[in-house]
């Protein structure tokens, strides 16, 4: 399925056939309220075009995604600053440990819409999604664990996805919309990019209405990578989303013969637990290097049935536990207020 699929609203397409020049770098797009008023319109030679579109009114398409979030208990973005911090490979594996219980239907939102690595990881690569009367049914790795990625509409795995911001945000409104999950999901784990740009805005825009739980944030113990933690903290905050803690990957290295453990990334300024105590956010825990935990994610399987002896595997259901714990304690507060 080409991704072409990802369809233009009539009066945005018009809109794009009338503008004079591409978009600006940071142009909030023709359909914002912003339209035509923001430091970035500023000498665009599309400003009067933008400014002068009908008024805008509600998002039509805002019923629809509530409709479908509602039927989602919990919702848990995985955030990180920085990229190569092991962001996706930790959202396989949580996706991996909540669906170790059979009791509860998990889905795996990718919205990594340039680079995808999610159906790799969790062994759905060359699969495709299906669409019917209910919406677009996500692939299934598991019986309880579905999967949504552009990676499944892609004609070619190695196919570049070059497109602006307005487009990626239609592909994102349309995985909010359209995915049918089924009756009900307990849990929904978004994997995003890095950084806090487009997708990131969009996600927490259209599901502001029916809650997130909160964000779990993915470091590396190196001040190069705390650096932009900080930032995707500060972006949560001011976003309103409620940081549900931070865990520390490739803490130290695990020998997957002697079973020694030392540090590759060794922290400078303390690491993410000392981040934690000093922006008062709650540490989740450290997990070790293992090298089996990527020839696991290579290889499309769980890496807790491949390795469970593994120290990294006990770290990892141990960060799970105690990211499970604050959602309960994020419900709990929700409820009293």
């Amino acid at each position: 399925m080409a991704p072409s699929i990802v369809s233009e609203r009539p009066r945005e397409s018009l809109m794009s056939s009338q503008l004079q020049a591409p978009e600006p770098e940071h142009c909030p797009g023709p359909e914002s309220e912003q339209a035509g008023k923001g430091d970035a319109c500023d000498g665009c030679p599309n400003q009067s075009i933008c400014s002068t579109q009908l008024p805008k009114g509600p998002d039509p398409d805002m019923p629809i995604i509530n409709q479908r979030l509602s039927q989602i208990d919990h919702k848990i973005l995985v955030l990180s600053g920085k990229g190569g911090v092991g962001k996706s490979t930790f959202t396989s594996m949580l996706s991996w440990a909540l669906a170790a219980d059979e009791d509860m239907e998990v889905g795996a939102m990718d919205l990594d819409i340039c680079g995808p690595s999610l159906p790799r990881m969790l062994g759905a690569e060359g699969e495709s999604i299906h669409q019917s009367n209910s919406g677009w049914s996500p692939v299934y790795v598991a019986d309880n664990l579905g999967l949504m990625s552009i990676s499944f509409m892609l004609p070619d795995p190695d196919s570049a996805v070059i497109w602006r911001g307005a487009k990626k945000n239609g592909l994102i409104k349309q995985f909010l919309k359209d995915v049918h999950w089924g009756e009900h999901l307990d849990y929904l784990v978004v994997d995003t990019p890095p950084g806090t740009s487009d997708e990131h805005l969009s996600v927490t825009t259209y599901m502001k209405e029916t809650g997130i739980d909160g964000a779990l944030i993915v470091t590396t113990p190196q001040e190069v990578a705390l650096l932009d933690v900080r930032k995707e903290i500060d972006f949560c905050r001011k976003a309103g989303i409620k940081i549900l803690g931070l865990v520390e990957n490739m803490s130290g290295f695990v020998c997957p013969n002697c079973k020694g453990e030392s540090q590759i990334f060794k922290p400078t300024t303390g690491g993410g637990e000392q981040l934690c105590k000093d922006l008062g956010i709650p540490f989740l825990g450290s997990v070790p290097l293992d090298p089996r935990i990527g020839k696991s994610c290579d290889a499309g399987e769980s890496f807790f049935d491949s390795y469970a002896d593994s120290p990294a595997a006990t770290a990892i259901l141990d960060v799970v536990d105690a990211l499970r714990d604050q959602v309960e304690l994020s419900v709990e507060g929700l409820k009293l207020n």
